[in-house]
């Protein structure tokens, strides 16, 4: 990396001049060592933020990352029906991605298992998307019906996004997306409506509600620090998996685990899908989606969760949605996309 020179550096350009003010006839060549010193210090060489380099790949990132995590609320519900509990998804899901990333984590980070990332920050981020995360998330479905957590976690992370961006980095919203914020707001509470409405309500629901509203807060927090500390993804991706193999087995002595009696078809749907696509590629996914898009506009992909719920129960599962889940979800959609063209003011 070049250094930067003293603020003096661009007069070291000009030529001497004598006392009587005229530059002299005859001066000396500079070396041309010193010369290329000074023209790099004086001519900008910094890139600009990938952000302004590759938008289409947040774009990509982001919506792939959206269609697993829809389809996470299937292979869950399908882990409840195979027998599993929430520590039996929460092994699987880290073991798996941690046997992966383990070889690439080995030969990529020069600080294992850490990386540039360092140690408190790595473990401030593994803290709110390792195991902890998972056992609320797969709680949570305990209490409610699987459906509302493709609803309320993805609706709330957008608009929890937006609130903690304002208030921790004094980043206001413009009108344009407090309103595409709205839209979306209104399409998912529309979306919410019509599957409460149709889903047979359980002693205790609101706790797992309560718990998807936190998960739609710790998502948001795990946004906004990737992006104020530049975080890496593939790092990050790396630092939170490995971290959180060593907190299996105090997830195995406290909660129940029955991976014993379940059927190896079933371990091995939920290591795959769990593991590798939620545990790792998901969690890379949207972590680059925030470097290259900020974490404001990346949450806006989330809401698409919910469609890709509807649409993957409908082909896997034969659950239809209504015509007013429809008009929730193509409002949700409308909303994404007026957000997205949106700017924040700093």
């Amino acid at each position: 990396m070049l250094r930067h020179a003293p603020p003096t550096a661009p007069l070291a350009c000009l030529p001497r001049l004598s006392r009587d003010g005229r530059s002299p006839h005859m001066a000396l060549p500079r070396r041309p060592s010193e010369s290329f010193r000074v023209n790099q210090a004086v001519r900008p060489q910094s890139l600009p933020p990938a952000r302004q380099q590759r938008p289409w790949l947040g774009f990509v990132c982001g919506i792939l990352a959206a269609a697993i995590w829809g389809i996470q609320a299937v292979i869950s519900r399908q882990s409840v029906a195979d027998g599993m509990t929430a520590a039996d998804v929460t092994i699987l899901r880290f073991a798996a991605a941690a046997l992966v990333l383990l070889p690439f984590a080995l030969r990529r980070m020069k600080s294992f298992p850490v990386g540039k990332l360092g140690w408190r920050r790595a473990l401030i981020l593994t803290a709110i998307v390792g195991p902890i995360y998972s056992l609320i998330l797969v709680g949570g479905a305990h209490f409610a019906p699987a459906l509302h957590s493709s609803v309320i976690s993805p609706g709330l992370i957008p608009v929890c996004t937006a609130l903690l961006a304002w208030w921790v980095l004094g980043e206001r919203a413009s009108t344009a997306r407090l309103a595409g914020l709205s839209v979306i707001v209104l399409g998912v509470a529309l979306f919410s409506m019509e599957a409460l409405a149709n889903t047979p309500m359980r002693e205790g629901a609101w706790v797992g509600d309560m718990l998807f509203v936190l998960i739609a807060l710790l998502w948001s927090v795990f946004g906004l620090l990737c992006r104020r500390w530049g975080a890496d993804a593939i790092e990050v991706t790396m630092a939170t998996c490995l971290l959180s193999v060593p907190l299996l087995p105090l997830v195995a002595l406290v909660l129940p685990v029955h991976l014993t009696q379940v059927a190896l078809s079933a371990v091995a749907l939920q290591a795959i899908y769990q593991g590798l696509l939620v545990g790792a590629f998901a969690l890379f996914l949207y972590t680059q989606a925030v470097a290259t898009l900020g974490a404001g506009r990346a949450a806006l992909f989330l809401p698409l969760v919910p469609v890709v719920t509807a649409l993957s129960g409908a082909l896997l599962l034969g659950e239809r949605p209504s015509p007013i889940e429809i008009a929730g979800m193509a409002l949700a959609i409308t909303g994404m996309l007026i957000a997205l063209r949106a700017r924040s003011l700093a």
